[in-house]
């Protein structure tokens, strides 16, 4: 049988498209099959427009409407779920929001999903972390709907356009469910900064830096210098030093930078499995002994109240 398979996206806060769709499609490719992308969200006019010009796609599905202007993992699976079967595949970037609504989806159609793919090795065969990381786990699924989340960092994004816009497919937008109600949200904007998951570089603190007012004084005049975008290890965020939308790690979010600095951070494993992919990694940190030095191509021992204003100055030069 041919395989179909299903992008489903995400929207940014300005309503238009994650770079993330352009790393699941370079995942969709190895499926070989005809690939679809849907599109959902409150108002999801422009998303729509730059998803038909995304290359090798087949058509887009917009869902589009209030009840799914909220994110909901119940009114994305009402969504989604009418369509499943029509498809061998469905993946979504391993998001706090794909990590949500995906499950519920596997559940609802009774299939196992795999999680936090890496790699593609057939279409019913994955490479995906376990042990927080450490290891490469390859993976066979052998159901008829394969549901993925997909580590997007791991893969480039697909570059180019498509040469005509591809057609357009509205869905009718589900009834508004009762289940679960957003009540708010509150995020760390970093202002003039990139952001996390797309940044080429990041600069991010630790535990060494002692208090919140060290982290900002020390890391943000850095990061400005490098254009960067600032994280943060478990450690420093459960102090207080950093919120937790910029936590890298197991348990926050998974980086893969060209430049990626880890200042006062000992490097636990919960750590470097969010950040361990990295193409350069730097680590900053007075102990000659810690474990983020096993993973580090380029590190230095000393003071970092004296080291980091000291690589930001000569920055500046």
């Amino acid at each position: 049988m041919e395989n179909r398979i299903l992008l489903v996206a995400e929207l940014g806060p300005d309503g238009h498209l994650k770079s993330s769709i352009r790393s699941l499609l370079t995942a969709a490719k190895s499926l070989k099959g005809d690939i679809d992308v849907l599109v959902w969200g409150g108002d999801t006019t422009s998303a729509v427009v730059e998803a038909q010009h995304l290359p090798g796609i087949r058509q887009v599905l917009n869902g589009s409407g209030p009840a799914l202007a909220d994110g909901l993992a119940e009114m994305l699976c009402a969504l989604v779920r009418p369509l499943a079967r029509q498809y061998t595949h469905i993946l979504t970037a391993a998001t706090a929001i794909g990590k949500n609504w995906m499950p519920r989806l596997a559940a609802l159609e009774d299939v196992a999903m795999v999680s936090d793919i890496v790699g593609v090795e057939s279409p019913d065969t994955f490479i995906r972390p376990i042990y927080a990381g450490s290891i490469w786990a390859t993976v066979c699924c052998p159901e008829l709907l394969k549901l993925m989340t997909v580590r997007t960092t791991a893969f480039p994004g697909l570059e180019g356009e498509g040469m005509d816009p591809v057609t357009v497919e509205n869905l009718p937008c589900p009834a508004a469910l009762l289940q679960s109600t957003r009540i708010a949200v509150h995020a760390h904007a970093q202002e003039g900064r990139p952001s996390l998951e797309n940044a080429r570089v990041v600069v991010s603190g630790g535990r060494g830096l002692g208090s919140a007012q060290h982290y900002e004084a020390l890391l943000g005049p850095l990061a400005d210098e490098l254009n960067a975008a600032l994280g943060a290890s478990r450690a420093a965020v459960d102090l207080g030093y950093a919120s937790n939308d910029v936590q890298v790690g197991q348990t926050g979010k998974v980086v893969a930078p060209d430049l990626y600095i880890a200042i006062g951070i000992s490097g636990a494993i919960q750590h470097l499995a969010g950040m361990q992919t990295s193409r350069v990694i730097v680590a900053i940190n007075k102990d000659p002994d810690a474990p983020i030095f096993a993973v580090a191509d380029y590190g230095l021992v000393g003071d970092l109240n004296i080291l980091v204003p000291e690589l930001t100055a000569a920055l500046r030069k």
